[in-house]
């Protein structure tokens, strides 16, 4: 083994360890809830690819990928497989760029272990689901805006070499990921460029192309591309169905502010005791948009919702801020809400039911569909799925879901030790790290339909990976401007007392 590891570069040997350690551990996940963890919304995958209902209320790009896993192998097993290998890469690769600061290998290889292991995001990575790629995404960017941080402060910001266009085509490929496998994902470049811009000033054109232009692909693919396919676009309901909570929140609260012709307008699309009453929770947007809500009279009233959406806003802002800010309470706050009002974190498990979360009990297409088999957990050894399931159920204590399950922490911990790191060297550039965590917490407080756990899980990988940073002993030195060259001493004839000094170590590669 020794000699194996001997012929093994030395800078490809962290990156190899991180890769073999997390793929190995997601293997056992994989094995344990082989083919994948599934939700409600697997299961509509499945349904759009297998049934021609393709719809972009969901990642277009990520039901592409479940329908050639089935076209394939007739199995979903495949996706889940190679997002397992994607996510160790991607740790690998923020691994070696945050060694670049003085961290040693050892902790970087528990840190990316330690994320792996965690059975919440751990088990995330081999679910089927479009925020699986979306995570790996941002883990990606992360890494890479990392190397272009370590870049400005080797002094070599304006140097365009290969590894210079490697890492934006990096930044670029994390950013698109992004974009195309989340609906609102373009918000994350969107809110991270201005950070970029201001952290790395020199590369400001190259930020540019690798955050603007992800963005313009993922608007033409859902305005354009998809509908010119077939594809069909979300219904007014489904995408504003947050601005109807908004206004069941406020209503609820100061009914007061309402007008008579603002309630004749609700009333159209639902009873004023719903509006007053069940709707009116700021912790999850799906009351609102249950029965006796009308969906298809909203979906026609909706330019009127819209109009009084803003009227609301208007006249009290501090109660329309107040209910986006309780709804996405999963982005900011480390603990859970009240069980009662669904504001606790919302997981879902590594099991499916019978019933298919439903989708069984009132689609035929589902409930006859030949996919049917594949749609269920079949471990490949039971003794496994019951270890690995009781791991899964140990690591929900309601005790230590701010730590395990709730993402905004770890956020705060990423930027506590970054910006501590940048105040003790005295430099911006490590600060264009943080600009994917934030971009990722106020996303998730723009628009947020229920404390859903895995919202957040991407900054949970970052935020863990941030961790060595606390040790880090970083041997670059900041560029200073050129000076006068200084006169060489005169040498003597007599011995130093030192005469073969140690050179000084080169900067970590």
């Amino acid at each position: 083994m020794n000699r194996i590891v001997e012929r093994i570069p030395v800078r490809r040997r962290l990156p190899l360890a991180v890769y073999a350690a997390t793929q190995l551990i997601y293997l056992v996940w994989w094995a344990a809830f082989y083919p994948g963890g599934m939700s409600y919304d697997s299961i509509s995958y499945v349904w759009h690819v297998t049934t021609g209902h393709w719809m972009s209320n969901h990642s277009v790009a990520y039901d592409g990928l479940v329908w050639l896993s089935i076209q394939i192998t007739g199995d979903l097993a495949v996706l889940t497989l190679l997002q397992s290998v994607a996510m160790a890469a991607a740790l690998a690769y923020v691994a070696v760029t945050l060694r670049m600061f003085g961290i040693k290998g050892k902790w970087l290889f528990s840190a990316a272990v330690a994320c792996a292991l965690l059975p919440s995001i751990g088990t995330f990575v081999i679910y089927v689901w479009k925020d699986v790629p979306f995570s790996i995404g941002a883990v990606i960017a992360f890494g890479a805006a990392g190397r272009l941080a370590v870049r400005r402060l080797r002094g070599k910001s304006q140097l365009r070499d290969k590894a210079f266009r490697n890492e934006i085509a990096m930044l670029f490929l994390g950013f698109l990921c992004m974009g195309i496998f989340r609906n609102n994902g373009l918000l994350v470049a969107v809110i991270a460029v201005p950070v970029l811009l201001l952290t790395l000033p020199k590369m400001r054109r190259w930020l540019l192309f690798a955050t603007v232009v992800p963005v313009l692909i993922s608007a033409v693919l859902n305005t354009v591309i998809y509908p010119g396919l077939g594809v069909k676009t979300p219904t007014k309901d489904q995408v504003y169905a947050m601005n109807y909570a908004d206004i069941a929140v406020v209503y609820g609260q100061v009914p007061h502010t309402f007008t008579k012709a603002d309630k004749e307008l609700m009333a159209k699309v639902a009873p004023l005791d719903h509006w007053k009453g069940r709707a009116a929770n700021c912790y999850n947007a799906d009351w609102a948009m249950k029965k006796p809500m009308n969906r298809k009279a909203a979906a026609k009233y909706n330019d009127e919702l819209l109009d009084l959406w803003f009227r609301v806003l208007d006249r009290t802002p501090d109660r329309m801020i107040s209910a986006r800010l309780c709804r996405s309470h999963i982005a900011w706050s480390p603990f859970p809400g009240p069980v009662d009002k669904m504001g606790h974190t919302l997981i879902s498990p590594p099991a499916v039911p019978k019933n298919l979360y439903g989708w069984a009990d009132w689609n035929d297409e589902v409930r006859d569909s030949p996919y049917r088999p594949i749609m269920k957990i079949r471990p490949l050894s039971y003794k496994l799925n019951h270890a690995a399931y009781f791991v899964w159920q140990a690591s929900k204590t309601p005790q230590l879901q701010w730590l395990l399950f709730r993402g905004a922490i770890w956020c705060y911990a990423a930027y506590a030790i970054v910006l501590a790191f940048s105040r003790k060297h005295r430099t911006w550039a490590p600060v264009a790290l943080l600009s994917i965590p934030l971009a990722l917490q106020l996303t998730v407080v723009a628009a947020n339909p229920a404390p859903l756990a895995r919202y957040m899980f991407a900054p949970m990988f970052i935020g863990i990976m941030c961790l060595p940073l606390i040790g880090a002993k970083p041997r670059f030195t900041k560029r200073t401007q050129p000076t006068e060259p200084k006169p060489e001493p005169k040498r003597s004839s007599k011995p130093t007392s030192d005469p073969d000094p140690e050179p000084e170590p080169e900067p970590v590669a």
